[in-house]
């Protein structure tokens, strides 16, 4: 290997890194550890990785919940049932079938 395939290859083992660093915030631990397993990286690395995945992941679920939240607040449920019966037309269809009970006395 000359010094030009070392640095490519070192570059290739970076980029790797970073996007699983990004990418780990959306993947279990186990993934995590799948995917780094074949890098040539210290031990210390992988650890930080999953320990980002780890808080990336609480901090991101925490953030969608609350925006829900934020969202679901400022809905008014009795207005949103009489916007959607006063627009919408509401059509049932269903089906009836009558069946003779079975003689239990078999």
């Amino acid at each position: 290997m000359t010094k030009k395939d070392d640095k490519e290859g070192l570059g290739d083992v970076i980029k790797k890194v970073v996007s699983i660093g990004v990418g780990a915030a959306f993947m279990t631990e186990e993934a995590v550890r799948g995917i780094v397993k074949d890098l040539p990286i210290p031990k210390e690395i992988v650890t930080g990785l999953i320990e980002n995945a780890k808080g990336a992941r609480t901090e991101f679920t925490a953030g969608i919940q609350e925006e829900v939240r934020k969202h679901l607040s400022k809905v008014d449920p009795k207005q949103m049932v009489e916007a959607v019966l006063d627009g919408y037309d509401i059509e049932v269809n269903a089906t009836l079938k009558f069946k003779k009970k079975e003689d239990e006395q078999s």
